[in-house]
């Protein structure tokens, strides 16, 4: 690249990230500007910028009013945030971030399986409450020869895994089709709800996984059950969740995704037996430097006219 292309950037996804691509294109701010001077922009760039950068989970809709666009570099996994119908419609090509955050999203998951089933921070607060010396308190469950269900076994989810087989878990699965894996295969996800005694969500965003764990999967749960989601919080029915868990139909729930994050509801944040993370799977220094480095990568791929590294199909 002789000279820098312009690069649109539709939010400070990640600010690291941001001041590299500032040394390799001629970057614009559009998050900075109110809605006019979006518009402007936009129309100034029009035949001259072909790449955006956005993150992966809120893309600016102006962009694609850039006829000159040819590929968004996303920063994430999910691609929810973008609109992949007109990105498909206009030849616009799409890449993310995958992989580089699998141990450490898995890492998560595993965190929230003990902290629901061990307690451990209603055990945190009451110690710091002082109620040690005069009340005793409730015992949480182990894990050994108990069941996880994971929903959603890909690159994440046989990390996760991974990391459950150390605890004596029995590990089962549903996919949409079986995978050559000694895990247990359930193609129904209501059947594979009610063979788990702790269900872990690694779903996608997007119309179809739209409430796939409705009330019907987190009721066949039982009283026992727990579920943890470190997929998107889209594909729970959320308000099902809150009403279980309010009622003790299910024990616990460990979330680190919501419906319309970084909105929580209140009902939600009230409950003793949900653990609530800010979404903060990939939230690694080393996580996210590796995401960002993967972003520019994959624009200096298309720059160069090589093939893109990860483009998601």
């Amino acid at each position: 690249m002789t000279s820098k292309p312009h690069l649109l950037i539709t939010n400070n996804f990640h600010t690291p990230t941001i001041q590299k691509l500032d040394l390799l294109f001629h970057i614009h701010r559009l998050w900075e500007l109110d809605s006019r001077d979006q518009g402007k922009l936009i129309t100034k760039l029009n035949g001259s910028c072909k790449a955006v950068a956005s993150g992966s989970w809120d893309c600016n809709d102006l962009i694609y009013n850039l006829d000159s666009l040819e590929i968004i570099a996303a920063y994430g996994v999910g691609v929810d945030g973008i609109d992949l119908v007109r990105t498909k419609q206009n030849n616009i090509k799409v890449t993310n971030t995958p992989d580089v955050l699998n141990n450490d999203v898995a890492d998560i998951a595993l965190s929230l399986v003990l902290a629901t089933t061990r307690n451990i921070v209603n055990a945190d607060q009451y110690v710091r409450s002082g109620q040690w010396s005069s009340a005793q308190m409730a015992y949480g469950s182990g894990l050994a020869g108990r069941t996880l269900g994971i929903v959603g076994l890909g690159r994440i989810g046989e990390a996760v895994a991974e990391r459950a087989l150390p605890f004596k878990l029995n590990i089962a699965y549903h996919n949409r089709t079986k995978k050559t894996s000694e895990y247990t295969y359930f193609s129904s996800l209501l059947d594979l709800a009610k063979a788990s005694d702790i269900l872990v969500c690694i779903l996608p965003g997007g119309d179809e996984t739209r409430h796939l764990v409705n009330h019907q999967v987190l009721s066949a749960l039982g009283p026992d059950g727990i579920f943890i989601n470190i997929g998107r919080g889209s594909a729970v029915d959320e308000t099902a969740l809150i009403d279980l868990l309010s009622r003790n139909a299910i024990a616990g729930a460990g979330l680190d995704v919501y419906s319309t994050e970084p909105n929580v509801p209140l009902e939600l944040r009230k409950l003793k037996n949900a653990v609530l993370l800010p979404h903060i799977g990939s939230a690694t220094m080393e996580a996210r430097h590796e995401m960002g480095d993967l972003v520019i990568k994959n624009l200096v791929a298309f720059f160069s006219n090589q093939k893109l590294i990860t483009e998601v199909s």
